[in-house]
C-alpha cells in the first residue's frame, strides 16, 4: 500500500508543480501587494514546501519502514491538505464570480489562469493521495 500511495503522491506533486509553475509565470509572486482575494505567496509556498517534505518523509519511510516517519508524513499531508482546500475555494469562489472571463485584464489573480482539468485532477489525486498514505500508515495491505 506504501508504494501505491508513494505514487498517488508523485502524480499529485506534477499536477501541483505544473499550478505552481503557472502561477509564478502569471505574476502569482507580485500578488502579495494587490488587494482582493488572492491566493498569496506564502499560502501556496507553504503548501509547496510542506507537501514536498512530506514527500520526502514518505520516501524514506518506504525505505526504512519507520512507523514514526509515517505518521510525521501523514500529519504534514494533513496540513497541506487544509492549506490546498483553501487555495480551492480562494480560486472556486473568484471564478464563480466571473474572473475567468477577465483573464487577460492585468488586475486578474495569477490563478485564474489555471486549467479546470489540471485543478481537478490535482484535488482527486490530492483526496486518493491522502487516503491511501492513511491506510499505509495504520498497516493496511503491509
Amino acid at each position: 500500500m506504501e508504494w501505491i500511495a508513494l505514487i498517488a503522491w508523485l502524480l499529485t506533486a506534477v499536477g501541483g508543480f505544473i499550478l505552481l509553475s503557472i502561477w509564478v509565470a502569471r505574476g502569482g509572486m507580485q500578488q502579495t501587494r494587490e488587494p482582493g482575494s488572492r491566493i498569496r505567496p506564502g499560502l501556496i509556498l507553504s503548501h509547496f514546501a510542506l507537501a514536498a517534505t512530506g514527500l520526502v518523509l514518505w520516501i524514506i519511510f518506504v525505505a526504512t519502514d519507520s512507523d514514526a516517519l509515517a505518521w510525521i508524513a501523514f500529519v504534514i499531508l494533513l496540513v497541506v491538505a487544509v492549506l490546498g482546500w483553501t487555495m480551492f475555494a480562494i480560486w472556486w469562489r473568484r471564478r464563480q464570480g466571473g474572473a475567468v472571463t477577465q483573464a487577460a485584464d492585468p488586475g486578474t489573480p495569477a490563478e485564474q489562469n489555471f486549467p479546470v482539468a489540471v485543478v481537478a485532477g490535482h484535488g482527486i489525486l490530492a483526496v486518493a493521495t491522502v487516503v491511501l498514505v492513511f491506510l499505509a500508515t495504520i498497516g493496511v495491505g503491509s
